[in-house]
């Protein structure tokens, strides 16, 4: 879904959006404030690239980073959770993935996402995804899933 369709549903139903970002490091929340009047539906959000900017600033539990691991559903869904509370939206998108070149801590293949989204009053999930190409690829690819995601919860797809 293109993200001025997002925005163009969050402003027709006064509705706003924040976000989480580990591997995207901000590309979800510049995607969402390349939209004129970004202001009025995405207040902002939180870079946390390393562990323990998740669990002090968005509050991801330990023991779910530590048995889970930084990139699970779990902790993608405490991450959009933390920051929809902390920011205080209505919906909170999150992501947390392995972009490359090499596979990482977590033994992940290149290109593994987990997109959270966290909807107040509703219902907190997370989708796993998986994207090809180089660094920037991957990155643009988890962007666009998180984009998606909000959207087919919006348009209730």
């Amino acid at each position: 879904m293109d993200v001025k369709d997002v925005a163009e549903i969050l402003l027709e139903r006064d509705l706003t959006v924040s976000v989480a970002e580990a591997c995207t490091c901000g590309l979800v929340g510049y995607t969402l404030g390349t939209v004129p009047g970004a202001s009025k539906f995405f207040p902002g959000g939180v870079v946390a690239y390393t562990g323990g900017l998740k669990q002090r600033v968005l509050g991801v539990s330990d023991e779910i980073y530590n048995t889970k691991g930084s990139v699970s559903s779990e902790v993608a869904i405490a991450m959009a959770r933390g920051v929809r509370e902390l920011v205080g939206t209505d919906f909170a998108v999150s992501t947390t993935g392995v972009t490359g070149p090499a596979a990482g801590r977590s033994g992940l293949p290149v290109g593994t996402f987990y997109v959270g989204l966290s909807v107040k009053d509703g219902e907190d999930t997370a989708v796993e995804i998986h994207v090809s190409g180089d660094r920037d690829a991957t990155k643009h690819g988890a962007t666009q899933a998180a984009i998606d995601l909000l959207g087919r919860h919006l348009t209730g797809s």
